[in-house]
């Protein structure tokens, strides 16, 4: 039925449990993970910025990103790996989440996609926005949301 899952991870406590569940599911399904951290890109360059200045914090800015993407999956791919669940992690500077994980699904031939939401209700999703939401409007694949 589902052979690979794609789970968008950040590293935080929903992200632990999107790992936890999607590796007992894909463990009941015998699927393979593609875990996937989608780092924001660094702000563009401005008039009141020197040049310089910002291309030494854009270099700053992709090595603490890389940095962190590499730890978040690697803890990833530990609990997958201890549970005998084959996983690949990618990561990416993306200006839009929502377009990235949709393209990293098709791009890894993923066919179900596995999301934690915050559940912030009207309210949150109005100042924050939801990136599970815009998932859901912009994939044709199935989409697995924890909450």
């Amino acid at each position: 039925m589902y052979k690979r899952l794609l789970v968008p991870v950040d590293g935080s406590e929903l992200s632990d449990r999107a790992m936890q569940e999607s590796v007992a599911l894909a463990k009941q399904l015998g699927a393979a993970i593609t875990g996937f951290v989608a780092e924001p890109m660094q702000p563009t360059l401005t008039e009141t910025r020197p040049h310089s200045l910002w291309a030494q914090d854009l270099k700053e800015h992709e090595a603490r990103t890389e940095a962190h993407a590499r730890q978040v999956l690697a803890r990833f791919e530990e609990v997958a790996r201890a549970a005998g669940v084959p996983f690949d992690g990618v990561h990416d500077h993306v200006p839009r989440i929502d377009k990235a994980i949709i393209q990293i699904a098709e791009s890894q031939g993923c066919d179900m996609i596995v999301m934690v939401t915050h559940g912030r209700g009207a309210f949150g999703e109005f100042l924050f926005g939801s990136h599970t939401k815009a998932v859901l409007a912009g994939s044709k694949l199935p989409l697995l949301v924890l909450h």
